[in-house]
């Protein structure tokens, strides 16, 4: 298929720019009670049936009506880096924008980043980060265009220096939600999912941000098995594809970790017949990268950059939730090789006529049979 076949009209209004679930920090204070009472669930949930195309509309909460015992939910636990930095440029003070993706020497603090605007930052520069630009970098190389490796300048453990490094960054929002506001305090909480463990990701698993502790508490009690692998998220699914041959597309890399436990969980799942469900595209991604023959999965430790789009034959997971994603981009591609491109048209078109949200923080979908 074509770029353009994956192209609508999507307004800034139907762009969610907030959570429509109250959300409370636990580690905040105040009552705990409240902290309690978090309703990551309240978002509005379409179910898309694909053997008979009927369309409901429902609430998150309702998701676990389509779920019983010894189903497996597939949830990634990737943990989102407040990975957006402001500081200024040596000498100049000129206003510098840097974006976090990844750590590459825990000894050296080598970080891979972004930079903005990058055509003023060069090797040599030292970039100033905190109130008292106290937080120091060397730009030491070039990577992309706007890439630089920095040197971060510091005395102290590893500990300490995340910890300052993050105490003066944001939470990463995407670009679609950040040019219609500023992040804030709260978004480190609300950008985050509440079984996020494992730390390497610059952008969340956007599905799991309706997952409160008390759904998933009520779905344990019935018997759903929740299963976890780790995609780290970079950037890659929010870059714009600039080929109309989706063949031609090569899309980043990310670091995926499947367990031997995990595996386990699934492949009982599918020799007993029960359900299997990706929470989210990530999760998705990560189990046609994990799978072997005879529709099964296998532990994996790598790199995958695995992109799926029409036409694709699907080999673990038999449903799906995810949210209302971005016209063209590769989340909204791969919705449409599993629920099949002229149904999930169909569902898009509803959504938007109606009072969906769209984006990270907008509602869901729930793909199944």
């Amino acid at each position: 298929m074509k770029l353009s076949q994956f192209k609508f009209t999507l307004p800034k209004s139907k762009i969610a720019l907030y959570p429509r679930g109250r959300q409370f920090d636990p580690n905040a204070e105040g009552d705990v009670d409240d902290y309690r009472r978090d309703r990551r669930e309240e978002s509005k949930l379409m179910v898309v049936h694909k053997s008979t195309g009927e369309i409901e509309d429902r609430i998150f909460a309702d998701v676990k009506d389509y779920f019983g015992k010894d189903d497996v939910l597939v949830l990634n636990d990737t943990k989102v880096f407040p990975a957006r930095l402001y500081g200024i440029k040596e000498k100049t003070k000129a206003k510098v924008e840097v974006f976090l993706l990844r750590e590459l020497n825990s000894e050296l603090l080598y970080w891979d980043v972004l930079v903005d605007p990058a055509r003023k930052i060069r090797i040599g520069n030292k970039l100033y980060f905190g109130e008292d630009e106290a937080m120091v970098a060397e730009v030491i190389d070039n990577t992309t265009s706007r890439g630089r490796t920095l040197r971060f300048l510091y005395e102290g453990s590893h500990d300490d220096f995340k910890h300052d490094l993050y105490s003066l960054g944001e939470a990463p929002l995407p670009d679609d939600v950040r040019s219609q506001r500023e992040a804030d305090e709260n978004d480190l909480y609300r950008f985050q999912t509440v079984y996020a463990k494992n730390e390497g990701a610059v952008t969340a698993p956007s599905t799991g941000l309706h997952f409160s502790r008390a759904l998933m508490n009520q779905m344990s009690i019935s018997g759903v098995n929740l299963a976890y692998i780790t995609l780290h998220l970079g950037l890659g699914s929010f870059r714009q594809i600039d080929v109309e041959d989706l063949t031609k597309h090569r899309p980043d890399s990310e670091q995926l970790i499947v367990s031997k436990e995990t595996c386990d969980i699934v492949n009982k799942a599918i020799d007993n017949g029960n359900k299997v469900c990706a929470v989210g595209i990530s999760s998705m991604r990560a189990l046609e990268t994990a799978v072997i023959t005879e529709h099964h999965i296998s532990k994996f430790d790598a790199w995958t950059n695995k992109f799926i789009f029409p036409q694709y034959d699907f080999s673990v997971a038999d449903s799906l939730i995810a949210n209302f994603q971005m016209p063209q981009s590769p989340m909204f591609m791969l919705k449409c090789a599993f629920a099949g491109y002229d149904l999930m048209m169909k569902a898009y078109k509803k959504a938007l006529a109606g009072d969906y949200l769209f984006g990270t923080y907008g509602d869901a979908m729930l793909i199944t049979d």
